[in-house]
């Protein structure tokens, strides 16, 4: 008996899908079999649309600012213009811009780190419930961090801790829509240099020594001594993303080698 692919004629919009993660996440949702919407405010997009599609995968490019809800909004109307439906969600886009200890933060980089990781994820379900309530089906995932319990990165935490509350309220709220929403807290992650940062600055002595910390207390509180690899976020996400997690909703499992967060 031949078995389909998981995400066969699924559409599949995934945030964040220009590097690290979020591009990982797309391509294997290609190789499933998915009609993924690549979703990011860089140019750089397009060269993950260019590998899907010289695959013989299929997938649009929809480049917005998600820190926005019109953003958001413009990404869905593209999808449903495009597909016709909106089966799952996978929300990518956040990651802490600074290292350092909260009192070091000014109100504006408070403000941007917030913007950055929490907003993005509140505008992306926002505007995608209506047709998922619609369809009475939906899947949901949220790319959160362990580093809700981590140092020299605050206004981050909070923003995930809220990821956290977003995930468990929402699931809550539309089970009976037949919408599942789940999340994925990430632990440390090796992955290439970023090709766009997100701090474009050059690391002071004392950020690197802040930025040093995080790294020894993420390897510490590892149960497995070591940071884990893109594709071991890339298993866990697409698990919850496909309906071998049928049964499963309001939750966020922890991919950190033994870290809960």
């Amino acid at each position: 008996m031949s078995i389909s692919p998981r995400f066969s004629n699924k559409v599949v919009i995934v945030t964040g899908a220009a590097q690290g993660i979020g591009r990982g996440v797309a391509a294997q949702i290609a190789l499933e079999g998915g009609k993924v919407v690549l979703v990011d405010r860089s140019d750089i997009v397009q060269d993950v649309y260019d590998e899907i599609t010289n695959q013989q995968g299929e997938a649009i490019v929809a480049q917005a600012d998600l820190e926005t809800f019109s953003g958001a909004q413009s990404v869905v109307n593209t999808a449903l213009q495009t597909f016709g439906k909106i089966d799952i969600l996978v929300n990518n886009v956040g990651g802490a811009i600074w290292m350092k200890p909260f009192q070091e933060f000014s109100e504006d980089e408070i403000i941007k780190e917030v913007n950055r990781s929490l907003f993005p994820t509140l505008w992306c379900c926002r505007a995608v419930l209506p047709q998922m309530i619609e369809q009475q089906k939906g899947t949901i995932v949220n790319v959160s961090s362990i580093a809700t319990r981590g140092i020299n990165r605050v206004p981050y935490s909070a923003s995930k801790g809220g990821v956290n509350a977003l995930t468990a309220s929402l699931a809550f709220e539309h089970a009976q829509d037949g919408i599942r929403v789940n999340a994925v807290a990430t632990g440390g992650t090796e992955a290439p240099p970023r090709i766009i940062p997100r701090n474009a600055n050059p690391l002071s002595e004392h950020e690197k020594t802040w930025m040093q910390e995080v790294v020894d207390q993420t390897i510490d509180r590892t149960f497995l001594g070591r940071y884990g690899t893109i594709q071991e976020q890339v298993n866990a996400i697409l698990f919850l993303a496909s309906d071998e997690s049928s049964y499963i909703t309001g939750t966020v499992i922890p991919v950190g080698g033994g870290d809960q967060g």
